[in-house]
């Protein structure tokens, strides 16, 4: 790209992020710029290799109502397999990651609603093997 990018660009790309569908007309409207502005500066955004692609995110509604919680968990002594496969019959627990330092694993929750996650959280707390646990509740997501 010819030179460094502006605070126009840096502008334009922000509002791509928030919403990498927005019409021409719309950018140009929140910039206060010309439609003939912005298609340049897209065209040269992408060409240039600063913008790679465009995207769109998805949420399934259902998700959006869900509780969605990572539990971290320390486990006794070499018990390490049997709490794996115990877990993996919790259905609510929809990935597991094991990892280094005072927690062992990693556990990613969805649950329907609050009397599901208390439910689940009873269970895998009772799991043999499991000597500690600490549970965060995801209160919202946040994209770069």
């Amino acid at each position: 790209m010819n030179g460094s990018i502006d605070d126009l660009d840096r502008q334009l790309i922000a509002l791509l992020r928030a919403n990498g569908r927005e019409s021409v007309v719309q950018l140009s409207r929140r910039l206060g710029v010309t439609r003939a502005t912005v298609t340049a500066r897209l065209d040269r955004l992408v060409e240039s290799g600063v913008i790679v692609g465009f995207s769109v995110q998805v949420r399934d509604p259902a998700e959006v109502s869900a509780v969605r919680a990572i539990m971290l968990v320390a486990v006794e002594g070499r018990s390490l397999r049997e709490v794996i496969r115990s877990l993996r019959g919790v259905p609510e627990i929809a990935a597991l990651h094991t990892t280094n330092g005072r927690w062992d694993m990693v556990a990613e929750m969805s649950c329907e609603n609050l009397a599901a996650f208390d439910h689940a959280l009873g269970v895998i707390r009772g799991i043999d093997g499991i000597r500690d646990s600490e549970t965060s509740i995801l209160l919202s997501s946040a994209t770069a």
